[in-house]
């Protein structure tokens, strides 16, 4: 039973779409599930249009609703702000909270490009030294499966990593009179299945083998390089609607394929795309060492599938890892073994570990520098391939 005298952390939050949806499961949540040090309060949620923004403050449990992101990082109960914006307004809303006193939760790719990414590293640094944390919204970090196989690997299970391969496959817009949403333009968006699919594949790569990569070589497509604009309400995963008559120019990515070296001298292969016909949301890694290999596949989000090459040949083989265990990260605090967690909860298990860096004053993972990472990997594989795949070293 919670004490009258129990800590709270007022959240508010920028952003009510998708992963506003998403984000608010995860704080509505957490405090129901797990044992914290201070309890999340769902103060207040953003949003431009106001009927909107009252309509997902009822649905989702916010106390009150914002139509001025400003207005809301002022409030007195806000202490905590959740930015869950397309990328062009990561910035802009992250420094401002920051440079309020607020601690920041934002959503990846941590910003559009590489010099905005650094001016939120910036105002991280600036606020960690007053007592402030900032992490970026990696959330299949948080799937107890991945945790678990970060865990494996940390403990040599697999031995000197050789191979790293990633791919990360959607279908959403395979239909070429889908709407220009703004997931397909890079005023908005940064980039396309690199920046949206790439970014996650990216860090769980670098997050998994415990290295980052130093160069890259890559190709990008656009297959539909113009669409209907959208008419009416948008609505969905990108903003999906009905299209109108007019048209408008793709300007981002629907695929991006590229291969990279790891520091160690690993190589790694990635691929991402929104044209995977049949392919819904479907991410898949395996990691090869000289002592054994590992992999996971989102569709199978409680597994893990392991060789141990130690073994002898003659009975040895892939063997599933069921991760239900209450030994297994996160798990101690939900079902029985056997009973299997979904999407949502690493949402759940982000704003555990974002209350805990809060309430312990600790340095939060994946932190602002590690976005600020897995963008200049992003900027480098769009500097390959506008150079014909040439083989392109990733800044330190």
């Amino acid at each position: 039973m919670e004490s009258p005298e129990a800590k709270t952390l007022g959240v508010g939050m920028v952003g009510y779409a998708f992963m506003g949806a998403a984000h608010s499961q995860g704080w509505r949540t957490v405090g129901r599930v797990f044992d914290l040090p201070a309890r999340p309060v769902m103060s207040a949620i953003c949003g431009r249009d106001a009927d909107a923004v009252r309509a997902a403050a009822d649905r989702h449990g916010w106390a009150a609703a914002e139509t001025d992101w400003r207005s809301m990082i002022a409030r007195d109960d806000v202490q905590l702000v959740d930015v869950c914006t397309p990328g062009d307004s990561h910035a802009e809303i992250a420094i401002a909270a920051l440079e309020a006193g607020k601690h920041v939760l934002c959503e990846k790719p941590l910003a559009n490009s590489v010099t905005e990414a650094q001016a939120m590293v910036e105002a991280a640094r600036r606020a960690r030294e007053r007592g402030q944390v900032a992490m970026v919204g990696f959330n299949y970090r948080r799937a107890p499966a991945i945790a678990y196989a970060r865990r494996m690997v940390e403990r040599g299970r697999l031995g000197l990593l050789r191979h790293v391969r990633v791919t990360y496959l959607q279908d959403w817009i395979v239909d070429p009179e889908f709407p220009l949403v703004w997931r397909l333009r890079r005023e908005y968006a940064g980039s396309g299945a690199l920046g949206d699919l790439g970014s996650h594949i990216v860090d769980l790569a670098q997050y998994l083998a415990g290295e980052r990569l130093v160069g890259v070589s890559a190709l990008t497509e656009t297959f539909i390089r113009e669409r209907p604009l959208p008419a009416g309400a948008v609505a969905g995963l990108g903003g999906s609607g009905t299209g109108g008559a007019a048209r408008g120019p793709v300007t981002v990515d629907d695929a991006a394929l590229f291969t990279g070296r790891f520091g160690s001298g690993a190589v790694a292969s990635f691929e991402a795309s929104r044209f995977a016909a049949g392919r819904k949301n479907s991410l898949r890694i395996e990691l090869n060492g000289d002592h054994g290999s590992l992999a996971f596949d989102l569709e199978r989000l409680n597994e893990l599938s392991f060789h141990d090459h130690t073994e002898p040949a003659a009975d040895s083989g892939f063997r599933r890892i069921l991760v239900t265990e209450p030994e297994h990260p996160y798990l101690d605090a939900w079902w029985p073994p056997g009973h299997a967690l979904g999407y949502e909860h690493t949402f759940v298990h982000q704003a555990r570990d974002m209350v805990l860096a809060v309430a312990e004053g600790t340095a939060p993972e994946p932190s602002f520098e590690d976005g600020l990472q897995v963008q200049r990997v992003l900027a480098a594989v769009e500097e390959s391939a506008e150079k014909n795949c040439v083989y392109t070293p990733v800044p330190v």
